[in-house]
């Protein structure tokens, strides 16, 4: 069992130079492990080993609540973050504020859920660099607002939004959603500040696919209508010839049942981070996403993302002259990042060691080098 900061840094076995962890974060050792010996399980045809693996479902739930601070059966497990967004968009009735820049599933669900019952209505607010700040809720909320869905960490900014702030704009009625796939497990965060919070273990977590999960608290469960609820999600459980009730409980925003090897494969990336503290995590994320900026910063290269920890993550945002010779400095190294709209998004994690600070390191050097030289 994974209990200090340098044992969890052991899980990251992966060659030097990979800074991408906010696109896709390679699966643990931990996880591995537990791939292969559940796969066994599952090919031996037993039942006791069946039903074993087919306890990981309640295993992650109850997981998932305790980093959340809520009790097991208000969270559900879901195929990724969009499946949980949509549970809950799809299920409102009245204005939802959200950035047009927000991570399309956000956009995208919201649009879709509009056109599909007539009852949501988007109400698109401005937000400057792509910050959903306090005050730019504040500014755009209205009488017919009940929602306001945002992540809690801005995939091409890096920038956290600040959930207490966010509520107090809100005020107590409106619900919060947050989409956090870019922040649970790393960030510490005062959860309750929100009434629904989904997210997906395959980036930050170490999990793979399939990894999602949502919760929805009392007050979304008492608001958020669940329109998208399958034969999973009625009262009772499995009901042949007739059709039940949806769950008066979070099961409600399920479709059909989870995948045990995914249950299992989010299960033990879990357990880890609960071993070790979120705390311990996001301090050492921190340590290093200073670094990479103050490297970026020596080598004049414009950074977006917020200085101030608390208003960051895992994710650095840069802004070169020219992206393009950068990415190339970048590739030429080794070194895994994203580009997209005009930005470089530089994002390491626990395991990332100094090798890879380094390469970023020349990488920024040489760039600097051929800007200087033109």
């Amino acid at each position: 069992m994974i209990s200090t900061i340098e044992e969890y840094r052991a899980t990251f076995d992966g060659e030097p130079g990979y800074l991408n962890w906010a696109s896709f974060g390679p699966m643990s050792s931990s996880v591995r492990d537990e791939v292969v010996a559940d796969l066994e399980m599952l090919g031996t045809g037993r039942a006791s080993s069946i039903a074993h693996v087919g306890e990981r479902e309640e295993q992650a739930r109850a997981l998932v609540a305790g980093l959340l601070g809520a009790s097991p059966d208000e969270v559900t497990l879901q195929p990724s973050t969009t499946y949980g967004l949509m549970h809950a968009l799809y299920g409102i009735s009245g204005g939802v504020l959200a950035s047009p820049a927000e991570f399309p599933s956000i956009p995208t669900a919201l649009t879709r859920a509009s056109e599909a019952f007539g009852r949501v209505l988007p109400q698109w607010l401005h937000a400057e660099d792509g910050f959903v700040t306090p005050q730019a809720v504040a500014d755009a909320v209205d009488d017919d607002t009940v929602a306001l869905a945002v992540s809690l960490v801005d995939f091409r900014t890096g920038y956290r939004a600040d959930l207490a702030g966010l509520r107090e704009a809100l005020g107590p009625d409106r619900l919060l959603i947050v989409d956090a796939v870019q922040g649970f497990g790393i960030a510490d965060v005062d959860w309750s500040q929100a009434d629904v919070v989904c997210g997906n273990g395959y980036k930050w977590l170490r999990a793979g696919r399939g990894t999602g999960f949502a919760w929805f608290g009392p007050h979304a469960r008492a608001t958020i209508v669940p329109a998208l609820s399958g034969f999973e999600g009625v009262e009772g459980g499995l009901t042949m010839d007739a059709v039940p009730p949806p769950a008066a409980s979070s099961r409600a925003y399920t479709v059909s049942g989870p995948d045990a090897l995914a249950a299992a494969r989010l299960t033990v990336a879990l357990e880890d981070i609960a071993g070790v503290g979120v705390a311990a995590i996001e301090a050492d994320i921190a340590a290093r996403t200073t670094e990479v900026m103050r490297i970026a910063q020596g080598h004049g290269i414009r950074v977006l993302t917020p200085e101030d920890p608390r208003r960051r993550a895992g994710i650095v945002s840069l802004v070169p002259d020219n992206v393009a010779a950068l990415g190339a400095e970048l590739a030429n190294r080794g070194v895994t990042a994203t580009a997209r709209s005009g930005m470089l998004r530089i994002a390491p994690h626990a395991g990332t060691g100094d090798d890879t600070l380094g390469l970023f390191d020349e990488a920024c050097a040489a760039y600097a080098q051929q800007v200087s030289t033109r």
